[in-house]
């Protein structure tokens, strides 16, 4: 079995949906339900941690926006993983967490805050999202680990 390796660039979190995302330096995962005080933890969907790469976002930068980790409202962004090429069913490990993936991209209804206050946002076709198998605490800095 194969090991794909990258890193934790941010852990974001906020209280409302459709909103950016602030950083912190520690987050609680809860096992089935998502990250602790984010407004996107439910544990009663499939939905529960989303996550976006950095690449995604240096793309968007090098279009002339001014945007940073979290600013789409993804939970944690990543580095050297192509998240897109990982198919659902996929486990991996974010530090001590546990996770799979259950949905690439996602179909945006409305235009968000996040694509009003961006101009464009690349959540819907380039964010991957996972269910929390086994919680933990992720910091920034952490090791992904992705078994293929």
């Amino acid at each position: 079995m194969e090991k794909i390796k990258g890193k934790v660039i941010s852990v974001n979190i906020s209280s409302r949906k459709g909103m950016r995302k602030k950083p912190v330096k520690e987050a609680e995962i809860i096992t089935d339900h998502g990250i602790k005080d984010d407004a996107h933890a439910s544990g009663t969907w499939h939905r529960q941690i989303s996550l976006l790469a950095l690449e995604s976002i240096k793309k968007m930068q090098e279009k002339g926006l001014n945007v940073k980790p979290g600013d789409f409202a993804e939970n944690i962004t990543t580095e050297g993983i192509d998240l897109l090429a990982l198919p659902i069913g996929t486990k991996m490990k974010i530090g001590k967490v546990e996770a799979e993936v259950s949905q690439i991209g996602k179909e945006c209804h409305t235009r968000c805050a996040i694509y009003y206050l961006a101009g464009d946002c690349v959540m819907p076709k380039e964010g991957i999202f996972v269910k929390v198998l086994k919680g933990g605490k992720i910091r920034e800095g952490d090791e992904i680990v992705v078994s293929t």
